[in-house]
């Protein structure tokens, strides 16, 4: 309780710090809402992905790629604690083991809910992928817009990062790499 009670405090500050009245009528739930926000915001913290693939491991013969792209995340830069908003494209080559589709997008929640910066958040989604499942390969490519560059500083409106990781044969085989990059191309800036 004398966590919650602190942060709510530190938003009264804050909204005192930039010449609001935290009396008026709209103002006096805004620090409960706002700490129920980063509970559910930053929730990645008290995720396990290697728990979550588990749990929907599955034997499989099949040995080809498997992609779920345009995977829509909400994140916040660890910076500023501005928006990232953007899509991931995972894929994998399955040994043996295939894991259940919606258990990917699962895995980039984890992660995507927490403060981040976007080159560490598509690592480590790739890790933990390839920590799980131990695939011939796992790429994940993340394209975003970050509200820290639109919203202040540069001020570039719709500016995007892409960032990738490549693991196993997505990193070792050109052809299993340009696969994976034609698949995802389509999708990229959209």
């Amino acid at each position: 309780m004398k966590d919650e009670q602190k942060f709510e405090e530190a938003i009264r500050s804050m909204l005192e710090h930039v010449g609001e009245d935290i009396s008026r009528e709209g103002l006096e739930k805004t620090p409960s809402r706002v700490r129920k926000a980063f509970e559910f915001m930053c929730s990645g913290y008290e995720q396990n992905p290697e728990e979550i693939i588990n749990s929907a491991l599955f034997t499989s013969s099949n040995d080809e790629m498997v992609v779920i792209k345009d995977i829509e995340f909400y994140s916040m830069c660890e910076h500023h604690m501005l928006p990232i908003i953007g899509k991931a494209h995972v894929a994998y080559i399955p040994n043996g083991k295939v894991v259940g589709l919606s258990k990917i997008p699962r895995v980039v929640d984890v992660f995507a809910r927490r403060l981040q910066i976007q080159e560490q958040m598509t690592e480590q989604i790739c890790d933990a992928l390839h920590k799980a499942l131990n695939p011939k390969g796992v790429a994940v490519m993340i394209d975003a817009r970050h509200m820290c560059m639109e919203m202040r500083g540069v001020e570039k409106i719709c500016s995007t990062t892409v960032t990738s990781a490549l693991r196993g044969l997505f990193k070792k085989e050109k052809k299993t790499k340009d696969e994976f990059l034609s698949i995802v191309a389509q999708s990229l800036h959209k």
